[in-house]
């Protein structure tokens, strides 16, 4: 019952959790609604107050012509024509008169200013300017054209500035979240490694003085000597948890060595139908690395392969030796995997296992890359036949 109420309890505060997220998008999605709601407000009040200037510059035009003398007043507002572009035509789209146009006659021909009306036609709709005589009879019929001023057409691009500059937030605010998961991550995994070394310290102590004690009754007992080499390699597991979060040493080393013993040690206490097919050098590649954390990742990827294998098939080990680099490719002829689950395989956390923690690939790629410099990645893999991983490790550092 006690368990029960727990889960309810873990659940509820899920629950919560996930609504406060929810919440917090939506007023974020709230406050961005209202910033462009208010922009194009601003917009179509911009756009009615200069129509209103250009309907009463027209209106000062038809009583200059119907007059032909006007008033002060009339003078101000034809001399007033604001900041806007305008070009007056007659009823035959003949140019008449232009104010505040970006055309220098002296280098420009009229071929430009037509082209300028084009596109000013295109902003708004013109405003008539027509005079009827004493009979009713048309005897001016005139279109005033204006364009958008600046201040309006710099306001059009307002809420795509506006939508970029959230969007880059956003962005970065992302990335910086990231970060810091990835950060929790790595610290997490470094405390538990070092508390399981330091868990596992204690016994093996222990055992090492039983081992000493039963050598002296039976020295050359064949089971006591391979505890010896189990009790050996549980301090090599022990130190390897113990550097996880510190930077490890690197020495110059012979790197075939120590694949060699890495893979006699597994084959031994593998099952015997999995098949080890080995290409390795014969002669010595000196490299810097730390031994123990190479050793860990390779016996890792081997492991993997068994189990992808379900302790069936074959295992191939490959090392090959460039002039600036070593490539190591262990492949197996197990189930494979997807293309999705490649770009996820290296994730702290993430395993396809039913039972892991999903950190053995996680900590292999933060042995090769952030300790040694180098790279890992799933080289190839088919769904039915297998997977390959690729390792490579550089001469120098």
């Amino acid at each position: 019952m006690y368990i029960r109420e727990e889960s309810m309890c873990m659940k509820l505060l899920r629950i919560l959790k996930n609504q406060r997220k929810n919440s917090g998008y939506f007023f974020a999605f709230i406050v961005v609604a209202l910033i462009l709601w208010n922009t194009n407000l601003l917009f179509q009040n911009l756009s009615k107050e200069q129509r209103t200037k250009m309907e009463l510059w027209a209106m000062a035009q038809e009583e200059y012509i119907e007059n032909q003398s006007f008033s002060n007043l009339t003078f101000e507002v034809l001399q007033r024509s604001g900041i806007n572009p305008m070009i007056q035509v007659d009823q035959n789209d003949k140019i008449l008169e232009i104010r505040n146009v970006n055309w220098d006659e002296k280098k420009q021909d009229s071929t430009a200013l037509y082209k300028i009306l084009a596109q000013i036609k295109k902003e708004n709709d013109p405003i008539i300017i027509q005079y009827k005589d004493e009979t009713g009879a048309l005897m001016i019929n005139q279109k005033l054209y204006y364009g958008n001023s600046e201040v309006l057409k710099k306001l059009q691009y307002y809420p795509l500035a506006l939508l970029l500059i959230i969007f880059l937030f956003g962005t970065v605010l992302y990335f910086v979240f990231k970060t810091a998961k990835i950060a929790e991550q790595n610290r997490l995994w470094a405390a538990m490694a070092k508390e399981t070394a330091h868990q596992i310290g204690t016994p093996l102590t222990s055992m090492m003085g039983w081992i000493t004690l039963l050598k002296e009754k039976q020295k050359d007992a064949d089971p006591i000597l391979e505890i010896e080499k189990d009790i050996e390699r549980l301090k090599v597991i022990t130190d390897r948890f113990s550097k996880v979060g510190s930077n490890p040493e690197l020495t110059p080393w012979d790197l075939v060595d120590t694949i060699n013993q890495t893979v006699s040690y597994l084959q031994k206490r593998s099952s015997e139908h999995v098949h080890f097919t080995l290409d390795i050098p014969k002669n010595k590649i000196i490299i810097p690395f730390n031994t123990q954390l190479i050793s860990w990742t390779i016996e890792n990827l081997i492991k993997n392969g068994i189990d992808a294998m379900k302790g069936k098939g074959t295992l191939s080990l490959i090392v090959k030796e460039f002039d600036h680099y070593v490539e190591i490719l262990i492949s197996d002829t197990g189930m494979g995997m997807k293309k999705e689950v490649t770009s996820k395989i290296f994730d702290p956390g993430f395993t396809t296992k039913s039972r892991g923690w999903g950190l053995g690939l996680s900590l292999a790629k933060r042995i090769v890359v952030d300790y040694h410099d180098g790279k890992i990645s799933v080289a190839k893999t088919t769904l039915g036949k297998g997977t390959q991983f690729r390792i490579i490790l550089n001469k120098t550092t």
